[in-house]
């Protein structure tokens, strides 16, 4: 099949708000595009992150910082139109930024390409406590939720839902730095409940307690898409999940793009229904009791493993998005069942295994080395200054010997996979024949402790 031609001639913002240095999708959206030739220009803060070793960044630029206003994001991104000088696609990393670009979508219009939906979209399915209404009037399956008033009715409804019972903050990239809140906990008490609920006004959102559906095995799934102007929603699919960090709930480590009707028909009807534009990313989890896919989260921007459901003629969603944006056809590629998708640093023994479907890594790729290189160093200077952080809070002695043995199993894959200019090769001997239908990649327990999930690290509970 052909590959899409993108037009070269306009260029891509990709804006990034959060600071986590570790977010691999956003190296995703700048090897597609840059990768089809496009112009890519960055605005985030890589001070410690692979992703300013990539080749494909033409041009860096700082971003706002965490938490500001509209005002300041419209100014900064005017700014680096002003440098870029022709219109350009503009594609938000993460909710925050979704959600600013949203409002400021006709001030910005004039220097940025942006899909055409109602402002406060975005703002609204990205919201989990506006999530459960727009599921409900959409007749798609969400966790049952209750948004309490006070700290008495937290414990009720969480005593009223089933201990235990999953907490979440309605607005998590409104979360402040350094207050210890999670964007979801799984809480076991009425006692819990109550005393997270009196945190609100530090967390400046609203908490909301949502029915526990136990992960398993095929429990978590996702799906990605790109709706374009007409309303079709292409260039993605659905995945499963087979492996997540934290464990349970957390970011997609090893996730395998399998086909699902069910899945597919929910985002479709959800996008349809609520005239949704652009780039999305679907959360959904499998009830073992009854069987219903409930919807977890509707992000308004790329997932982090959006690369995986890249189809036979190379099309993804950020590569869906520019086409569209600039009037060219977007192809009717064949999708690639069985592709796998696997972060090195939360799953580095799956990396070593063979896939016979085909694999994409998040950090190592032969025509861009430099990211891949880096992570490692970086990562494991990252575990080191947490571990340092855990032991001057515990008083450290008595976790010396832990600290030891977690130090050695960060720098061990570090070892194994630096200094291989042609990405990760297959493990002499690694792993057993892969069985029908199966992406080859089994899951694996992560060895390094990284940092909670940020708000667009997705923790379903």
């Amino acid at each position: 099949m052909p590959v899409p031609l993108l037009d070269t001639r306009v260029p891509a913002v990709l804006l990034r708000i959060d600071r986590n240095p570790f977010h691999h999708g956003t190296l995703g959206a700048v090897r597609s595009l840059g990768r089809a030739g496009v112009e890519v220009h960055l605005v985030a803060d890589v001070t410690g992150s692979p992703v300013g070793r990539s080749r494909f960044v033409r041009g860096l630029h700082p971003p706002p910082l965490p938490g500001a206003a509209d005002a300041e994001i419209a100014a900064v991104l005017l700014r680096v139109a002003a440098r870029v000088e022709r219109p350009a696609v503009l594609i938000p990393m993460d909710d925050a930024g979704a959600v600013a670009v949203s409002r400021l979508r006709a001030e910005l219009a004039p220097a940025y390409l942006l899909p055409q939906q109602p402002g406060e979209l975005p703002e609204r399915v990205a919201d989990k406590a506006e999530l459960a209404g727009l599921c409900r009037a959409a007749g798609v399956p969400h966790p049952e939720t209750v948004v309490p008033e006070s700290a008495t009715q937290a414990a009720q409804a969480a005593w009223r839902l089933g201990l235990p019972v999953v907490a979440k903050w309605s607005r998590p990239w409104l979360l402040p730095g350094g207050s210890g809140l999670r964007s979801t906990v799984v809480l076991r008490s009425t006692q819990e409940a109550r005393e997270l609920y009196l945190r609100t006004e530090d967390a400046g959102c609203r908490l909301l307690l949502q029915e526990f559906l136990a992960p398993g095995t095929g429990l978590d799934w996702f799906f990605h898409g790109y709706a374009d102007r007409a309303g079709a929603v292409r260039a993605g699919g659905p995945g499963r999940k087979l492996l997540s960090w934290p464990r349970g709930a957390g970011l997609t480590a090893v996730g395998e793009w399998v086909p699902n009707a069910t899945v597919t028909s929910l985002a479709e009807r959800l996008t349809a229904d609520l005239g949704y534009r652009g780039i999305l990313d679907l959360d959904f989890r499998r009830c073992a009791a009854t069987g219903r896919y409930h919807l977890l989260d509707f992000n308004p921007r790329p997932g982090a493993q959006f690369r995986l459901f890249t189809d036979a003629t190379g099309l993804d969603v950020v590569r869906a998005q520019h086409l569209d944006l600039t009037h060219r056809a977007l192809p009717a590629g064949a999708p690639r069942p069985g592709r796998a998708f696997v972060v090195e640093n939360y799953a580095p023994l799956a990396a070593l295994r063979p896939s016979p479907h085909g694999r994409e890594l998040a950090w190592h790729a032969p025509d861009d080395p430099g990211p891949g290189r880096a992570m490692w160093g970086l990562w494991c200077r990252h575990v080191v200054t947490r571990i340092a952080q855990r032991l001057r809070r515990t008083g450290g002695a008595t976790l010396t010997t832990a600290r030891t043995r977690v130090v050695r199993q960060a720098v061990a894959p570090a070892v194994s996979l630096t200094g291989l200019p042609q990405g990760v090769p297959q493990a002499a001997g690694a792993g057993r024949a892969a069985q029908p239908g199966s992406s080859g990649v089994s899951p694996t327990t992560p060895t390094t402790p990284p940092s909670p999930p940020t708000d667009d690290e997705k923790a379903s509970g």
